[in-house]
């Protein structure tokens, strides 16, 4: 089982909060970014040694500005190129202010069965502070739109730990996604700040005060408790979904099988090594004219790296770890022992049938316990 992913760096307005590989000043070289791309399928083709495609995801950026040709020529050299299930998921990010008719049409022609929508907020003034192209208004008209031009599977981003957002806004804000028959899929992501970004510049300037941990943590066990009321199971620590609707290609990289990923800063991994594309857009169109590899940088994993990645994905997943998988890895030290003892003394990691997974007190807590369990 394999996918493809394609990252689009295109996007119409800079989030505070993003730190994703992206430009708002892209039409004058549109045309050769995607060319570059489907050139890069083209050359990459061997990558994933003939495993059929299940799963394609458009990331980005923002892949809904994709225009109707744009989106066909990618899909083509993909399906010219590798072995696609007939029953393929493909996934399209999208804002809300793109889900408009004419859009809509498009997509579905091109074989797009699946949106995740990128809403972030369903209190306007947290999309202004986030610099968010759409309206509160919006999000409500774009899941309708989109039911009713056959999309069925809707995922819905939202943000939790900003700084206005009240326990009051958050339940509410569950409350319609929990309630909206039409929402499928629901990823719900704790506001980071990361490098080189807008908010990270103004919590440095002490511009924005940010919501402490306990705030936080608060907000993120309301969401599991809401959720385990609900008939939404939460099944990687900000991924949930109702029964047959888990993202295919995203639990494909939580099960640590094969992918490709197409386009500047994209990733790959083949079970062996890990890749990824250089993050300037400009300089991975000249790479790919002049026939260089050069966009593209490789890693071997050892098989300890290997170790430490499965606990580190794993571990965030309903699916756990398995012990028996680990081993076969690396010895299990006494170290690594001693580690989960603890864990598991603290309750934060239960075992069944060799198989290790998190407590809601442990989701907490996840990068810290993976981390904990890393071999050296």
């Amino acid at each position: 089982m394999a996918g493809i992913y394609i990252h689009i760096p295109f996007c119409k307005q800079r989030c505070i909060y993003c730190d994703f590989h992206f430009s708002t000043s892209f039409n004058s070289y549109r045309a050769e970014m995607i060319e570059a791309i489907c050139v890069e399928i083209i050359e990459r083709k061997k990558y994933l040694d003939n495993q059929e495609i299940k799963t394609i995801y458009f990331g980005g950026g923002t892949p809904s500005l994709l225009l109707d040709y744009e989106l066909k020529s990618i899909l083509d050299t993909i399906h010219s190129n590798f072995v696609v299930k007939k029953s393929l998921e493909i996934t399209l990010e999208v804002n809300p202010d793109d889900i408009k008719q004419e859009n809509l049409i498009i997509w579905r022609k091109n074989g797009v069965n699946r949106l995740s929508i990128g809403i972030q907020s369903l209190k306007q003034s947290d999309l202004d502070w986030m610099n968010r192209s759409h309206k509160v208004e919006d999000s409500f008209a774009s899941i309708l739109l989109a039911q009713k031009y056959g999309f069925d599977n809707i995922n819905v981003d939202l943000i939790y730990g900003l700084p206005n957002l009240s326990m009051e806004d958050w339940v509410s804000h569950l409350n319609f996604i929990i309630q909206n028959d039409l929402i499928t899929h629901l990823s719900a992501y704790c506001l980071t700040v990361e490098n080189n970004t807008i908010l990270n510049d103004r919590v440095i300037k002490r511009k924005i005060n940010l919501p402490n941990e306990d705030v936080q943590s608060d907000q993120f066990l309301k969401l599991i408790e809401m959720i385990e009321k609900s008939d939404f199971e939460q099944y990687e620590i900000s991924n949930f979904s109702r029964s047959g609707f888990e993202s295919k290609h995203n639990s494909n990289y939580w099960k640590g099988f094969s992918y490709l990923g197409v386009g500047p800063s994209a990733h790959s991994f083949n079970g062996e090594s890990r890749s990824w594309n250089l993050s300037n857009n400009k300089i991975y169109i000249k790479k790919i004219k002049e026939n260089n590899l050069g966009y593209n940088e490789t890693e071997k994993l050892s098989k300890l790296d290997q170790f430490n990645e499965r606990i580190l994905i794993g571990l965030r997943t309903i699916y756990g770890v398995n012990l028996n998988e680990l081993s076969k890895l690396n010895k299990l030290t006494k170290e690594f022992q001693l580690a989960l003892s603890e864990f598991k003394d603290k309750k934060w990691i239960e075992e069944d049938v060799g198989v290790l997974t998190l407590t809601k007190e442990g989701k907490l807590r996840a990068d810290y316990i993976a981390s904990g369990l890393f071999i050296s």
